[in-house]
């Protein structure tokens, strides 16, 4: 009897230093709403008012405030970088195969290569612009034009529903029908176009600094292993 009365008194005084099922649920709610109102990218930062997650890529990553104060102004400034992520990532492809190609393609059809002295792509910091025909310029600007419009007539048609970025552009249907499935299409896009960003501009600055194209100065990257 005094052996039950002893277990019976220590179970009570644990279960008076065990936390309340109901203290607990309300912790984890308070965390909850801290972590949420945290940069994923910047866990030690708040997260910016705009950037809540709902946008494909967001990690509440813009220490810069350029996302803008309003859901128009985030918009605009996501098209502006899924427009600037696409052209960087034909730029960082480009960039290297013309490098590798241009003299051997030209050599065949008897013009002369685009490349600078040093056998670097063209570029304002590399030079070699000049070379370039303005027909060429006159292309690009083109079908600059026939996308810009592309996307303005997709939002006009489509009002609320529009896409961001959405050009109608899609002849291989790579964009699911499922909205999940989007969702996850869009973060690989911008998620690539962001490293492309920054694979051009490190393309470019290599150059400018050492002068040696970017296929001579990393080969194991472009020149075949075998």
């Amino acid at each position: 009897m005094k052996t039950s009365l002893i277990c019976a008194s220590l179970i009570g005084s644990a279960a008076a230093f065990a936390p309340s099922p109901s203290h607990s649920k309300v912790s984890i709610a308070l965390n909850a709403e801290k972590d949420d109102k945290m940069s994923k990218a910047l866990p030690f930062a708040p997260r910016p008012k705009m950037l809540d997650g709902s946008m494909a890529g967001d990690v509440g990553f813009d220490p810069f405030g350029f996302a803008g104060a309003d859901k128009d102004s985030l918009n605009n400034m996501r098209e502006a970088e899924i427009k600037h992520a696409r052209l960087a990532m034909l730029a960082v492809v480009g960039w290297p195969l013309a490098e590798l190609w241009d003299k051997k393609i030209a050599a065949f059809l008897g013009l002369q290569d685009a490349l600078t002295s040093s056998g670097a792509s063209p570029s304002l910091l590399n030079g070699g612009l000049e070379k370039i025909e303005p027909e060429y310029w006159a292309i690009v600007l083109a079908l600059a034009a026939i996308f810009e419009n592309e996307s303005k007539c997709e939002k006009e048609e489509k009002g609320k529903d529009y896409v961001v970025g959405d050009c109608g552009f899609d002849p291989l249907n790579f964009f699911p029908e499922d909205k999940v499935a989007q969702l996850e299409m869009q973060t690989k896009e911008i998620k690539h176009g962001r490293i492309a960003m920054m694979a051009i501009l490190g393309f470019a600055v290599q150059e400018a600094l050492y002068r040696i194209p970017v296929v001579a100065e990393t080969p194991a990257f472009f020149q075949p292993i075998f």
